[in-house]
């Protein structure tokens, strides 16, 4: 739907010229802030959107807004149409069938999905069939101290309702997973592992096979958090054979308020909803209600349509770029940036060692300076960057910080980009005389 073409050649090699040719697409890159150039690093929170996806939802609202799977005139039949296409390039982009991509309003929504609808059937809901997800005292649901907030508190809220015990595995001193404690974390009474792919802090990448066969060992199910993964690499949930997974349009040059569930097809089939109400269901009596299969039964009341056009629209930027070339290159990003803050003195970074496996995110501790002013220090140089905790707080006290300033890199920066962070983040110590 798109009327504008693209920067590069499909599957084009990047490297500093191919990720300036790809910045074009984006035109809040070419602004200044604060009397300079933007420099865009803080992508892990929410990536910059190109014209094509842009031009995708705009064209949706021009030609062919209406409800989906309602009307029966033409432009409710288009509309369906183009809800459904998306569905099934978003589906095939991360290794999964249409019937098992559920559209949320973003992957918290897709993840408090799957508690809801556990707790649901710890209540008696959904009929023998859920029996399988119900938990009780005595059951344990594992996650990891890296988890973002999305992937904690959900469960801790399962864990209350349940009676269920929520253990997690610990970090390694040099923030990696400590996979020989999992071993022994998870046992016969584990019933739901949920672990991220890749931390939004770390930059650290996961073993997901090695989780998956432990989850497997005990009969448990595997839930993944993408949001990390599925924007900068190439990601195949059949592959990684994981139960559950979920992802942010808005982390992947989509819109905000769009997020997907990925759940393996029998396990769907055999939940029950979270939200209830239209557009979910086939009978209704005014004692009861009978549900529609997945993905339609967890998407109640009227869908985010424009929205999951213009994310079909953003997985198609991205499979033109080609998702092994979106890798190679943030990798190469993330080890120029832990190489550069290693130089620095008074910095620490968090995470993975520069030469070690990581994502193209950086997150560091200045000695004597709170993260906040630091964030204020290069923001006068046109350098967004994020401080905080970034939704990460257990894992932030077991580092011994409360709060940190990230950079995260994407396939619109380069090395300068890269280089102007650590510049800047090298005069910090000294602006403020520590």
């Amino acid at each position: 739907m798109s009327s504008t073409g693209y920067a590069l050649e499909a599957n084009t090699r990047l490297n500093n010229e191919a990720a300036t040719a790809l910045a074009a697409d984006f035109p809040i890159l070419n602004s200044e802030v604060n009397g300079h150039r933007l420099t865009y690093l803080d992508s892990g929170a929410t990536s910059q959107t190109p014209l094509q996806v842009l031009d995708a939802e705009r064209d949706f609202y021009l030609k062919a807004n209406s409800a989906v799977h309602r009307g029966a005139h033409t432009l409710a039949v288009d509309a369906t149409d183009l809800f459904e296409n998306a569905r099934a390039t978003v589906a095939a982009f991360v290794g999964a069938d249409e019937d098992e991509l559920v559209w949320t309003s973003n992957a918290t929504e897709a993840l408090n999905l799957v508690t809801y609808s556990l707790a649901n059937a710890s209540a008696g809901l959904g009929g023998e069939a859920a029996r399988q997800f119900a938990l009780k005292a005595g059951d344990e649901i594992v996650i990891t101290e890296q988890e973002h907030h999305a992937n904690l508190i959900p469960w801790q809220q399962l864990a209350a309702k349940t009676g269920a015990t929520l253990r997690w595995i610990p970090l390694e001193s040099d923030g990696t997973l400590d996979y020989a404690a999992a071993e022994n974390i998870i046992t016969e009474r584990t019933r739901v592992l949920a672990f991220t792919h890749v931390s939004n802090v770390l930059g650290s990448i996961t073993d997901v096979d090695l989780l998956v066969k432990l989850a497997r060992k005990v009969g448990a199910f595997a839930v993944l958090d993408a949001c990390q993964s599925v924007p900068h690499m190439p990601v195949d949930f059949h592959a990684l054979d994981v139960d559950f997974a979920a992802f942010s349009g808005h982390k992947m040059l989509g819109p905000t308020g769009i997020g997907a569930l990925y759940g393996k097809a029998d396990l769907l089939a055999a939940m029950p909803p979270f939200l209830t109400g239209g557009s979910m269901i086939t009978k209704v009596t005014m004692t009861e209600a009978e549900f529609m299969a997945p993905p339609t039964r967890f998407e109640a009341g009227t869908q985010r349509i424009s929205q999951t056009v213009a994310l079909a629209a953003a997985v198609r930027y991205l499979q033109h770029v080609g998702m092994e070339n979106v890798h190679a290159w943030e990798q190469e990003l993330g080890q120029h940036l832990a190489a550069g803050v290693e130089e620095i003195d008074g910095v620490r970074l968090l995470g993975p060692a520069a030469g070690k496996p990581r994502a193209g995110v950086a997150a560091v501790h200045v000695d004597g300076v709170h993260p906040h002013d630091v964030g204020q220090l290069l923001d006068m140089q046109g350098i967004a960057i994020r401080v905080g905790h970034h939704c990460a707080q257990p894992l932030h006290r077991a580092l011994g910080v409360t709060a940190s300033t990230r950079a995260s890199g994407y396939i619109y920066n380069t090395t300068d980009d890269v280089d102007r962070f650590l510049t800047e983040l090298a005069k910090v110590r000294e602006y403020f005389r520590v």
